[in-house]
């Protein structure tokens, strides 16, 4: 499997940080770590062997990208706006410094799916609905996508409201929910399983179901079993399970 890493910064001189490929062709999907993890977590993991048919077969081409998440949202010694704010540096960089890199590669008119498991899930969806233009599809599996959960103290202004999914999604309405309508597909994956609850990823996933159905945004809610956990031999079998099907 043809893989290598790539060093990034935004133009504007934020943080560097890294991009790991795995691919030679197919449908652009960037992946975002679980917490604190680095650009090589999905392989370290067995993530990209899940799907290695796909890779080789040029469906698929995965964009793994390094977290800023101890600086931005695990953080939590700062109060949960501060958080926020600096997470901006981090959706500085994907969209000036990867999206760019992954339209270079793929085309310019690359439409990039998003995936995430744990905090990357958050990420792969705030990010999608944030930028649909962008990204038209997000794969989130075992997520929680509400910051105000996540040691959140202190006063929430605007940086925290439009970083929640929770918020902003029971908020949307007239030409823009219409056109996420028309745009947006987001598939909502957990397990029933150890540490799904107490990581707040079970209710969290079931409540933004609940969302998306109210507003009529097209998704899908897979929820597995009892014996499912909130753990990466669970997210290779559920990718293994729905990629194939955006590619």
């Amino acid at each position: 499997m043809r893989h290598y890493s790539v060093d990034l910064a935004a133009p504007s001189g934020g943080r560097r940080g890294t991009l790991a490929v795995y691919g030679h062709w197919g449908r652009p999907v960037l992946v975002f770590p679980s917490e604190g993890g680095d650009a090589w977590e999905f392989g370290r993991n067995g993530m990209v062997g899940a799907v290695e048919g796909l890779v080789d077969a040029g469906r698929v081409k995965l964009y793994c990208a390094d977290s800023f998440d101890a600086e931005t949202w695990s953080a939590h010694h700062l109060p949960l706006e501060e958080r926020a704010w600096r997470h901006a540096a981090y959706e500085s960089w994907v969209l000036d410094a990867v999206v760019p890199h992954i339209r270079d590669d793929t085309g310019p008119d690359a439409e990039i799916v998003t995936l995430g498991c744990s905090l990357g899930a958050y990420h792969a969806l705030n990010f999608a609905f944030r930028h649909a233009d962008l990204f038209p599809a997000a794969l989130c599996f075992s997520g929680n996508y509400d910051p105000g959960t996540w040691n959140g103290w202190g006063d929430r202004g605007d940086a925290v409201y439009f970083n929640n999914p929770v918020d902003y999604v029971a908020n949307l309405h007239g030409d823009h929910l219409a056109w996420l309508r028309d745009r947006l597909s987001v598939l909502l994956v957990c397990g029933q399983g150890r540490w799904e609850d107490t990581t707040g990823a079970l209710p969290a996933t079931r409540r933004m179901a609940r969302l998306l159905a109210d507003k009529e945004i097209r998704h899908e809610l897979d929820l597995w079993g009892p014996e499912i956990p909130h753990d990466w031999p669970s997210w290779r079998n559920q990718l293994a399970k729905h990629l194939p099907r955006f590619c």
